[in-house]
């Protein structure tokens, strides 16, 4: 047979899987916020109108209506002030740089103590059970001490939120701490062993394959110490005093909540997202590590 045979036509990657997947995720995200917005108006429209009082009475100042608190936010914070909303985003870069400060310091904190225990079992039982008894006191407790001990030691331009950075740092170092030595356990004997034949160096075992070994613990505690920071910032404000962070504010707001409840929802609206967007940055950084390493490149 003469018949030509028509060579397929080279294929082009498909570039919009990625898009479509975001899409699908970002949809995903958009429904389940309109779901909890709903189910927070139905269970409100179900225990008004029926006169149910528990666990709590429903009305307008225990659970105000979704858009009673979203108005609030164009609303002026008080009289001859700007809107809420500009009044909260100054806030939040203020607490975000406390939080972000005591996240840096923590996490690299944590990471060399989790190294230096891995490496000697003595200072790891002589050290570990303190490491874990320190989580067991109430940060309320810790905090104001830390302003008491900590603020006239730091400069002029850390006074008062270089207190609260060590505060957020108490409640991040411990999770990073435990995870990466668990990480550092987690490679694979084999490939120790492997190592050790070449005669490798302790150092070089451990910055070519246990710290990559111990990224997915690492990660682990760095997602949940993202939210923690936050949370150890807004907490450490309320001791020092600082009004520029959302703790001031939420206290503030706290003052007038019988009158006014819808602000101070929509601060601790503003305060979730913060934890929410520390947490995402920890995930796309760890997507873009965790895909370079020499295991996936390969």
């Amino acid at each position: 047979m003469n018949a030509a045979v028509a060579s397929p036509l080279p294929r082009r990657p498909a570039r919009r899987a990625p898009i479509v997947r975001a899409l699908a995720r970002a949809g995903l995200v958009v429904g389940v916020v309109v779901l909890l917005l709903a189910l927070w108006e139905l269970y409100r429209w179900i225990w008004t109108s029926t006169g149910w009082t528990w666990p709590f009475l429903v009305n307008d100042t225990s659970m105000p209506h979704i858009w009673t608190i979203f108005k609030a936010f164009g609303q002026p914070a008080q009289v001859n002030q700007p809107s809420l909303i500009t009044v909260l985003l100054h806030k939040t870069a203020f607490t975000a740089k406390e939080a972000a400060a005591g996240f840096g310091i923590g996490a690299a904190i944590g990471f060399v103590l989790a190294v230096v225990l891995f490496h000697s079992r003595l200072l790891q039982r002589g050290f570990l059970p303190y490491i874990v008894a320190s989580q067991t006191v109430p940060i309320l407790a810790i905090a104001p001490m830390v302003v008491v001990w900590v603020n006239p030691k730091l400069p002029g331009p850390l006074q008062g939120w270089g207190a609260v950075a060590v505060i957020a740092t108490y409640l991040t170092f411990f999770p990073v701490t435990i995870n990466t030595l668990r990480g550092l356990r987690a490679a694979d004997p084999r490939a120790v062993d492997l190592m050790r034949t070449y005669a490798a160096s302790r150092w070089a075992v451990l910055w070519k394959l246990r710290v990559p070994s111990s990224l997915p613990y690492l990660f682990s505690a760095l997602r949940l110490s993202a939210t923690a920071s936050v949370v150890g910032a807004i907490i450490g404000e309320l001791p020092t005093g600082l009004q520029n962070g959302l703790g001031g504010a939420i206290f503030n707001f706290n003052q007038y909540y019988s009158i006014e409840p819808q602000e101070l929802w929509a601060t601790n609206v503003i305060a979730a997202l913060l934890g929410i967007a520390f947490f995402v940055i920890v995930v796309l950084v760890e997507r873009t590590v965790v895909r370079r390493a020499p295991e996936n490149v390969a």
